[in-house]
């Protein structure tokens, strides 16, 4: 019997661990959750850019799930890159198979610098198998136009979208506002099909860091994991994103990395 929460990350490698796995239990160890991680596609990565990825086996991505249920079974879980269809449909099969807890879908499709996570057909396995049994999908907003095919151009476009991703069938939709423009609020729209509920914050300068929807998806299952209801989760995440952004740092010739770690401690 676990007394510590632990939550899941089925995703793909970073190795400036500014994004994906790294980033990950970074967040689940700062907000005192244990992590667990599956491996689902190697990245050659740094934060600004993408060189090439490489998907997992999708049998190597089951005996992953499946040697960790033969420890504990998780009390929350998120997915981030998956790669492909075939890995798509393994993850989606596993929730299935060994009841894990309703994921955390970030939906990474086309990474910042512009490189394809998930191609066309992951893409379409996503909509048909994975958001149906996500417990909240958390797209930006180019991820938000490409599910919903509308433009998004401000706060009710973004409502409409989330409208539209949760007929997908996901119990609850996250829409990140965090593109609209450095000079407008940086406001998430929060849908669960009942209501829609506005988040603002604070827009922080210093033009964005790596990995941020990697860290807010992850903070949201981590708060879940310690037993927190979705909206309080997510008001929960959208803070801790803000307090990493404040103490980002720059390491080398790259992008701002968020520092989780200094986050918890304020």
């Amino acid at each position: 019997m676990a007394t510590h929460p632990v939550a899941l990350t089925v995703a793909g490698t970073d190795p400036s661990g500014g994004a994906g796995i790294p980033a990950d239990l970074k967040t689940f160890a700062a907000l005192g959750v244990y992590g667990f991680s599956v491996v689902s596609v190697v990245v050659a990565q740094n934060s600004s850019r993408v060189l090439s990825t490489a998907p997992m086996e999708p049998v190597m991505v089951a005996r992953q799930i499946g040697a960790l249920m033969m420890q504990l079974r998780p009390h929350a879980m998120k997915t981030g890159a998956l790669g492909d269809a075939a890995i798509v449909a393994e993850v989606a099969r596993a929730i299935e198979e060994f009841e894990l807890p309703p994921p955390v879908v970030d939906p990474v499709i086309i990474s910042s610098s512009g490189a394809r996570l998930l191609d066309l057909q992951g893409e379409a396995a996503m909509r048909r198998r994975l958001l149906p049994l996500a417990r909240v999908i958390t797209p930006n907003l180019p991820e938000a136009q490409a599910l919903s095919g509308i433009e998004i151009d401000g706060v009710e476009a973004m409502r409409e979208a989330a409208r539209l991703i949760h007929r997908m069938g996901p119990r609850a939709v996250v829409v990140k506002g965090g593109h609209l423009g450095k000079h407008r609020p940086a406001v998430d729209i929060l849908y669960d099909g009942r209501s829609l509920v506005e988040l603002a914050g604070d827009r922080i300068e210093g033009g964005g860091a790596h990995g941020t929807g990697c860290v807010f998806s992850a903070a949201i299952a981590a708060w879940l994991a310690r037993g927190a209801e979705l909206e309080q989760a997510v008001r929960r995440a959208k803070e801790f994103v803000a307090r990493a952004l404040r103490y980002a740092v720059r390491i080398g010739e790259g992008r701002l990395l968020l520092d989780q770690l200094r986050a918890a401690r304020k």
